[in-house]
């Protein structure tokens, strides 16, 4: 099978005894290799079941797995949906059906792919590994040793540090050919409910010598994992969510039991890494959820950021608000700290204004800011709830996560688990009293812990509880979405500790990061392109109480090619000051 579709060639082999090799996907037409022997190693898709033998010399390597080798061809599709071409290759062994999934985009260099598994034999297989996108042969198209002329950009990201890439060639990275193979690879993870914490879920292969990059991004809030190592005298890359190695991942497939793993998008280009975002925006648009937010981007206030930083009352909201109307802002979010009278960390969960904050009610600054023109938001972290909140006394410990039959702590707070329809209904009537009782139109949903590998509760493995509740946590997201379409709801875990696109194809925005400094906000903004298209990436605009005008037009330059979120104490600025920030903002 020869595909080319939307600049991307696809070369797929079914030999005679039905061993199906993916020879070839990438923006340049393959070269055919002299050694043909070495195309059995040129998997469609890897998948190991524990107790099954590893067939390769590996050492922490994914590749020989078993069954993997052993899956025959046995039937596919290739016909077109709403994105363009999709092909569908089913393989089988002893009653276990794999079917790789590959979703073209029209007039978009991007791939989405993932894998689908179903049990249809009498036993039980506990699968520790499978791919969701596999390529062996992504060197065969250059020249010169497989180690040089690549560049790889990996993605480093932190708190106060998101979206830092940094380009290393292969030797740098302590990858050297020394024989025909290794057991040195390439390779990132990350484990827990953070995917962004310490990398973007992101890598990107840059060789020079051909001119062509590929570059991804794994769309989960969970954990995953990507290598990049060799085989038979070439470079493969395997993509994957959770793993048993590296995620503390294990899934026991059961009698007619089906298992599907994450998605992953692939962009191939023939041109540099620039090009091959160009694409990713490009397909971030295109599986983006509709919505009218991202359609008329407008600015956001939100009272935190070298602001009221968490602690909002009424008498100090309401200059604020006058502020921010007269700027021109169409939204204005209260953040963290309205739900309690002082500290309030350990103490979330209720969701109820506090009577000291806002003696007339919450309704009073949320029904002035309506007034100025402008709709009300709050700020919510709905997933997790603190070890001195009053619910916790009253609730079954099946609400949280939990390990050896306990339930898990971190930073003074439980992680809800989704699957749990107790918990569902509680997070339902706490939106529901923020929309339909309050009058917000806008929610700063954060999160700010990661609670680690995930939950042995109701789970085959630690990493199946959290990829269960990573699932049931979209499912509610999309009801949420589907209750009220127009509420905007921005993406947060401490900043950009979960900027990724299984979240990102649902909110319209994205809370890039809490850094606090404007000159190094700017490193941040410039990058974060990388990881969310420009209309959803919330950057922060907070002029200092008695800056001078060049920090003032410093700030709105960092924010203005973007979401701008404005903050700062704007009633107190000096009016040449706050004329600069009107004047970003109508411009922007």
């Amino acid at each position: 099978m020869n595909i080319f579709e939307n600049g991307i060639y696809l070369d797929l082999e079914i030999t005679e005894d039905k061993d199906v090799r993916l020879l070839h996907l990438g923006a340049i037409k393959r070269k055919p290799r002299e050694n043909t022997e070495c195309y059995k190693d040129y998997r469609l898709v890897e998948v190991h079941e524990a107790g099954m033998n590893q067939d390769a010399h590996s050492g922490s390597k994914h590749i020989g797995s078993c069954p993997g080798y052993l899956l025959k061809y046995h039937t596919h599709r290739d016909y077109r949906n709403e994105f363009g071409r999709k092909l569908e290759i089913v393989q089988e062994y002893e009653g276990l059906y794999v079917t790789s999934h590959i979703q073209f985009f029209d007039q978009i260099s991007v791939i989405r792919s993932w894998t689908e598994i179903k049990n249809e034999s009498k036993d039980n297989h506990p699968i520790e590994y499978i791919t969701s996108f596999a390529l062996t042969g992504i060197s065969d198209t250059a020249f010169g040793p497989r180690d040089k002329g690549v560049i790889m950009h990996i993605p480093h990201s932190t708190w106060y540090g998101e979206a830092q890439w940094k380009s290393y060639t292969l030797n740098e990275l302590g990858y050297d050919v020394v024989n025909t193979f290794s057991v040195k690879r390439i390779s990132l993870a990350s484990t827990g409910s953070w995917p962004a914490s310490e990398y973007l879920p992101m890598g990107s292969y840059e060789n020079i010598n051909s001119n062509s990059t590929i570059t991804w991004q794994i769309e989960t809030t969970g954990s995953w994992f990507w290598e990049l190592s060799d085989v038979s005298e070439t470079l493969y890359l395997n993509i994957s969510g959770p793993t048993f190695q590296e995620n503390s991942f294990l899934k026991i497939l059961k009698p007619n039991e089906s298992f599907t793993t994450i998605q992953c998008a692939v962009s191939f280009v023939n041109g540099d890494f620039q090009a091959s975002i160009r694409e990713l925006t490009k397909y971030r648009r295109r599986i983006r959820r509709k919505n009218k937010d991202n359609e008329n981007p407008s600015v956001i206030f939100n009272d935190y950021m070298n602001c009221l930083m968490g602690d909002p009352t009424t008498e100090k909201l309401i200059p604020l608000i006058d502020a921010a109307s007269e700027a021109n802002c169409k939204y204005f979010c209260i953040d963290c700290g309205w739900y309690a009278d002082g500290y309030w960390w350990d103490g979330v969960g209720e969701w109820l204004p506090s009577k000291a904050r806002f003696p007339g009610g919450i309704k009073e600054p949320i029904d002035y800011i309506r007034s100025k023109g402008m709709i009300p938001g709050l700020w919510l972290e709905p997933e997790v709830m603190g070890i001195k909140c009053p619910l916790v006394e009253k609730v079954s410990h099946d609400w949280f996560f939990q390990r050896n039959g306990r339930p898990i702590k971190i930073e003074g707070r439980y992680q809800l688990d989704f699957r749990n329809p107790e918990v569902i209904k509680h997070v339902d009537d706490v939106v529901k009293r923020l929309v339909e009782d309050y009058g917000v139109g806008y929610i700063k949903m954060d999160y700010n812990i990661n609670i680690g590998p995930g939950t042995e509760k109701d789970a085959d493995s630690l990493g199946d509880g959290l990829l269960q509740h990573n699932r049931a946590y979209l499912k509610w997201l999309d009801s949420v979405f589907e209750r009220y379409p127009d509420l905007v709801i921005e993406n947060c875990g401490s900043g950009g500790m979960r900027m990724e696109y299984s979240l990102l194809s649902r909110h319209s925005i994205q809370s890039v990061t809490d850094q606090t400094d404007y000159i190094k906000m700017a490193a941040i903004a410039a990058n974060c392109m990388t990881a969310v298209t420009p209309e959803q990436a919330a950057i922060w605009s907070y002029p200092l109480r008695h800056g001078d005008l060049e920090e003032a037009v410093f700030n709105m330059v960092n924010a203005i090619l973007f979401r701008i979120h404005q903050s700062g104490h704007l009633a107190e600025m000096s009016e040449e000051r706050f004329e600069v920030i009107k004047e970003g903002i109508e411009y922007h």
